[in-house]
This record gives C-alpha cells, sequence and structure tokens, in this order.
C-alpha cells in the first residue's frame, strides 16, 4: 500500500524549509506530497466543516498557499515523488485557467500531477469569490468537462448547462495522457457517484477501515451503472487522525491503495524525526 503526505503549506514555513520537507518525503520513498485549497480564510464563519465535531477548521489561521503554486515550487525540488490536491475548490474556480494551471504543473513535473477534486463546504469563501452557492455540484461536471477538452483536444470546446466554451487552443497539454487522474472528494452517494461516472479515483476523508466496505459496495453498483469496474478507479484515504500502526494493514485489507497522513513538527528536526518514525511505521521494505 502507498502512504502519501498531506503537506499544509502556509506563510510560517519558509521556502527553504518547503524545499527541504519535499526532497525528504521523497527520499523516504513516501508516494505523494498533496496540498490544500482555500484562497480565503475567516475568523467566523456559519459553514460547518465537515471532518471536525465543532464545524471549525483547524490549523489554518494564517491560511495557506495557493496549490498550483505551491505543486510547482515543490515540482521544482523533486523528481519522482507524485503530487496532488486535497482538494482543488473546482466549483468556486474559473475552469480554463484551473485546466491551465493542471496541464502547466503536470507539464513542468514530468507528468506527476494526481487532481484532488471537491465540491467545497465553506459558502463565505464562495461569497467572496462571487461565485454561486447553489448547484456547485453540478458545476463541478461542468467544469471538468471544459477542463477534459482542453486538456484532450487540439482545438477545444464545450457546451454544458452551466458553462459555455467556444473554440479555442489552450497548450501545452499534460503529459499524462489522456489527462492527470481525477480524484473526487467526499464519502457520501453523491461523490462516489461522480467518481464513478467521470472519475479515476476516489479521496475519501476520516474514513476508518470498518467503514469502508459498505462505501466500497456502493461505489461498485454505481460503476456498475456507469458501465465501469473498481479496476477503473484508485481507492485513496485520509483518516485525518495520528498514524496507528494497526490501522495501515486494515485498511489494505478492505482494498485502500494509498493513506495520506499530515506530518507536524515545531522545525525542520522535528519534521524530519516525525516522518522517519512514519517511513519505519507505514513504508513495507
Amino acid at each position: 500500500m502507498e502512504i502519501g503526505i498531506f503537506l499544509a503549506i502556509s506563510e510560517s514555513t519558509p521556502p527553504e524549509t518547503i524545499a527541504a520537507q519535499a526532497r525528504a518525503i521523497e527520499e523516504r520513498g513516501f508516494h505523494a506530497i498533496w496540498v490544500p485549497e482555500h484562497v480565503v480564510v475567516f475568523e467566523d464563519y456559519e459553514s460547518q466543516y465537515p471532518y471536525a465535531e465543532n464545524g471549525r477548521l483547524p490549523g489554518f489561521g494564517g491560511g495557506m498557499m495557493e496549490p498550483f503554486t505551491a505543486l510547482s515550487f515543490l515540482a521544482a525540488h523533486t523528481t519522482k515523488v507524485r503530487l496532488g490536491t486535497s482538494i482543488c475548490l473546482v466549483p468556486q474556480r474559473n475552469p480554463v485557467y484551473t485546466a491551465k494551471q493542471v496541464a502547466d504543473v503536470d507539464f513542468l513535473s514530468g507528468g506527476r500531477v494526481n487532481f484532488g477534486v471537491g465540491i467545497g463546504w465553506l459558502r463565505e469563501e464562495f461569497e467572496a469569490l462571487q461565485m454561486p452557492w447553489p448547484r456547485r455540484a453540478q458545476r463541478v461536471r461542468d467544469h471538468i468537462g471544459v477542463m477534459q477538452a482542453l486538456w484532450c483536444n487540439d482545438v477545444s470546446e464545450y457546451d454544458g448547462e452551466l458553462y459555455k466554451l467556444k473554440p479555442c487552443v489552450q497548450r501545452p497539454k499534460p503529459v499524462q495522457t489522456p489527462h492527470p487522474p481525477i480524484f473526487f472528494g467526499g464519502e457520501g452517494d453523491p461523490a462516489l457517484r461522480r467518481v464513478a461516472e467521470i472519475g479515476q479515483g476516489w479521496l475519501g476523508a476520516s474514513v476508518l477501515p470498518e467503514a469502508v466496505p459498505e462505501r466500497l459496495r456502493r461505489l461498485d453498483e454505481l460503476l456498475g451503472e456507469a458501465g465501469r469496474t473498481r479496476e477503473d478507479v484508485k481507492i485513496y484515504l485520509m483518516p485525518n487522525q495520528a498514524p496507528q500502526p494497526d490501522l495501515f494493514p486494515q485498511y489494505e485489507d478492505v482494498g485502500v491503495e494509498q493513506v495520506i497522513h499530515m506530518v507536524g513538527g515545531r522545525d525542520l528536526d522535528a519534521y524530519l524525526s516525525r516522518l522517519d518514525r512514519l517511513a519505519k511505521m507505514a513504508l513495507k521494505a
């Protein structure tokens, strides 16, 4: 089973430390680096963060780096580790610019991008961007359609319900064909339906091993309805809790292909020490 690292990059981490962290992650044999997205954060908000009992987003009071800027920097300091968004908030973004960013980072990294996508939970962020909050699930589908057209076609166009793109040309194309794999976040049936119908992977969060089989049975049903099978998608999960040695084989036994953990540390030495402990705990020789 693969192990990925969630790297929360903010102004509190100097660039040279970020570069050292990325190199260390790669050198120790971890499989992917994942970065988050929120373009603005709020001191007070009514929206409920779905992965914390108090509904608050933990640990990001100082904000976070724009994900594709961060991934470009990480690509320049690594050679083989995969680089992913966990997650990119596609319905609050312009899809033409997002397609360009994804393709450019895939080009610069030599084809290492995993495109993790979500519909968003923070209404206030959509409002700050003057993007509609209603129908954002449908907007994800249209925006992904626009991006696939730009990635895959020499002359690209798209005629959707919520977005229309007249014939145009965008280059460079992604290195990966037909495009970087799309992982949909979310744990409910609508998210799994997006995986089954237009995704190449599921990027779930806060799902313990005992809950995975039921979700995968439902995913199998939805894949069947879409004329696909489990072989067509990858299963990645972020437990959102401290690593536990006994959980890694449990996740592997129920079909999870990559487990993603955040690694913290008050300074680089502490970070590297914790990274070493996770590598010893989870990576097979």
